[in-house]
């Protein structure tokens, strides 16, 4: 049988100066900028979640427990089931105006709208509507950062090498779990500072104000660093020559586009985000809580015990990234996906010994699985989809599981306990998403060392490209019918 009929056209060829030759001084300019932004959002989540406690005092005081609580965290999750609007809106947007633009707007929406919660009247003064404002502007925040995450990976995964892809893209998430540090660090610190001047009631009558308002400065900074980034080289290449035809999976697509030809890899999308981001917010948003609530140690120790694992698991991400690019993503997640399974059960009933030391070995434990999860995410998730469409189906893929498992980890966990009485919920639910997670791997392509889906080769050096285009014939991680060649060749 002839494989390749007489219509088929010939795959185009590379040359050198199609090779995107990627400069190091603009890939660290490029990940700062996004860096940022993660940061930001991750610092929001950090007060908001070792603020819980105090917030379900300040915004629902006339509610009984644990509706209070429960009223609060529900914020945390409203917050999360906005976001696939905003990555609906903002996804292809980004595909159609650039990457650079879209994560500006995101970077001063999310800015603004943190800053004004430290602004907002308490229920003291306004009753149980105080709650509804607040509601508001989670919703801000989770329409920008419906286009946050999404934007941020598809932009440092297109920025980076080729065969260092995981190492560079890695750092967007050490942003993102310093950013959260920061955040629990404020809260600690604006605790100590305020009950000493004032009692014991400090952060409820004003202390709670002002981490939340120190997103103006720091949003100020932030968005600075935004205005400086450039547009990645290979957004700029696809729109400038890709001219494929609306029916080609490879072309840009609106969001039934991408349904309609990426359902798969959105389907594994969403299971690995799933799995990644019920252990990481467990590990982060819910934390606070379970310490305080579950095994009964304070607002201080809580955030004692679990920044200084946050920094040591940030300060790991590049070096997990570096490993994933030598024997793979699909190896790596299937270490995180393992270790879920094997630590968390252990990890939390050493955390119900309730000791200092306990907590801190309980937080390294659980945060193993999340490391291996998060490392990879920015080089991964957005190596599923093709340039032209990249930033749309990443919003797509990342905000529906954030939205229904991450987002509402802390509200389903909390929710879970109290209907069973059982303590380790939170663990088994993990734990269920992980083992979806290493079933979606059984479908999911190897994409370390390859270019992107639709993009040209991005290397490091003009004699990586000589030598790459010297061997295209050969090398089984080059394929240029997906490359952006065909209407330059014509």
């Amino acid at each position: 049988m002839n494989e390749n009929p007489p219509s088929a056209s010939p795959a185009p060829r590379l040359d050198v100066d199609d090779v995107i030759i990627v400069d190091k001084k603009r890939v660290r300019t490029a990940i700062g900028g996004t860096v940022v932004g993660n940061f930001m959002e991750w610092f929001d989540f950090g007060i908001y979640g070792y603020l819980a406690v105090t917030l379900s005092v300040v915004f629902t005081s006339d509610l009984p427990d644990p509706w209070g609580l429960l009223v609060t965290l529900l914020g945390f999750a409203i917050s999360f089931l906005v976001r696939p609007f905003g990555g609906f809106v903002l996804g292809p947007l980004g595909d159609r105006i650039g990457r650079q633009k879209v994560l500006f707007l995101t970077m001063a929406m999310m800015a603004a709208a943190t800053a004004l919660i430290g602004l907002l009247p308490t229920s003291a003064a306004i009753g149980l509507w105080a709650i509804v404002p607040l509601y508001v502007l989670k919703m801000v925040q989770g329409f920008s950062t419906g286009g946050e995450y999404a934007g941020a990976t598809t932009y440092v995964s297109e920025f980076s090498p080729d065969r260092t892809r995981g190492f560079w893209s890695s750092f967007l998430d050490v942003g993102s779990y310093i950013g959260f540090a920061a955040g629990a660090s404020a809260v600690a610190i604006v605790t100590a500072i305020t009950t000493s001047i004032s009692g014991p009631d400090a952060m409820v009558e004003y202390g709670w104000r002002i981490p939340f308002l120190l997103a103006i400065p720091l949003g100020i900074v932030a968005i600075w660093f935004r205005l400086r980034i450039p547009e990645t080289p290979s957004f700029e290449q696809t729109s400038a020559v890709d001219e494929r035809d609306a029916d080609d999976p490879l072309a840009r697509q609106g969001l039934g586009g991408i349904v309609r030809h990426h359902w798969r890899a959105l389907l594994i999308g969403i299971a690995l985000v799933a799995a990644t981001n019920t252990a990481g917010y467990a590990l982060t948003s819910y934390m606070p809580v379970y310490l305080e609530e579950e095994v009964g140690v304070s607002n201080l120790t809580a955030a004692v015990a679990t920044v200084p694992v946050l920094v040591v698991m940030s300060a790991a991400l590049p070096f997990i990234g570096r490993l994933s690019d030598r024997i793979g993503r699909k190896p790596v997640y299937a270490i995180a996906a393992g270790s879920a399974l094997v630590l968390l059960v252990p990890a939390f009933l050493i955390m119900q010994i309730g000791e200092m030391w306990a907590v801190m070995v309980a937080l390294c434990m659980a945060a193993v699985p999340v490391a291996f999860y998060v490392a990879i995410s920015a080089s991964a998730l957005p190596a599923l989809f093709p340039t032209a469409s990249r930033f749309g189906a990443m919003a797509v893929a990342y905000n529906v599981a954030v939205s229904l498992f991450g987002g509402t980890t802390p509200l389903i966990s909390q929710a879970l306990i109290a209907a069973t009485g059982n303590t380790l919920m939170p663990a088994f639910y993990i734990m269920l998403f992980a083992a979806l997670g290493l079933v979606a791997l059984l479908a999911m392509r190897e994409t370390a060392k390859r270019p992107l889906l639709g993009s040209v080769p991005a290397v490091e050096t003009p004699a990586e490209a000589a030598a790459l285009v010297e061997r295209q014939d050969s090398d089984p991680l080059i394929d240029t019918s997906t490359m952006p060649l065909s209407v330059r060749r014509s």
